[in-house]
């Protein structure tokens, strides 16, 4: 067994320069190689990462600014209904102002040419009372013999 031992020393001995070398490499690799590596892979992912959370963030400031003009839109289109109605019912009442000032002139007219009307029949009965005299005078003399046939040439009478 002590052979194995020596052995065993004398491989470690011979070995202890190429582990001293190993560690030696790893060490210089990991300063000069795996390190920028693992510096560069890093701000990689911070840089992803960090481009998700900007990507979600705009995202989610978009959505904030979509629905804050959806509100002002519907707002306005609210407005437009208001200033609509507001018109209509402007309209409506100017109608019924101009309906009722053409229906105060139709009973205005009406009301003259029902004057008109009235003083044309008395007068015209006026002229037909006067006319009636006048004729029942005329038809007067004639049936009594006084009318103008009796004063006609020849003295006939009829």
């Amino acid at each position: 067994m002590d052979g194995i031992f020596s052995q065993l020393g004398h491989l470690f001995v011979q070995s202890f320069p190429t582990v001293i070398f190993v560690f030696l490499l790893l060490i210089i690799l990991s300063k000069i190689f795996f390190a920028p590596l693992i510096r560069v892979l890093k701000q990689r992912e911070d840089m992803t990462s960090g481009a998700l959370v900007r990507a979600k963030e705009q995202t989610a400031a978009a959505a904030a600014k979509t629905r804050e003009y959806d509100a002002e839109f519907q707002l306005a289109r609210q407005e437009v209904y208001r200033q609509r109605e507001a018109d209509r019912q402007a309209t409506l009442k100017e109608r019924d102002v101009l309906l009722q000032k053409a229906r105060e002139q139709a009973e205005t007219y009406i009301q003259t040419a029902q004057e008109e009307l009235k003083a044309e029949v008395e007068s015209t009965k006026a002229e037909l009372v006067a006319a009636s005299r006048s004729m029942a005078g005329e038809i007067a003399d004639v049936v009594l013999g006084k009318g103008p046939s009796a004063n006609r040439p020849g003295g006939a009478q009829a």
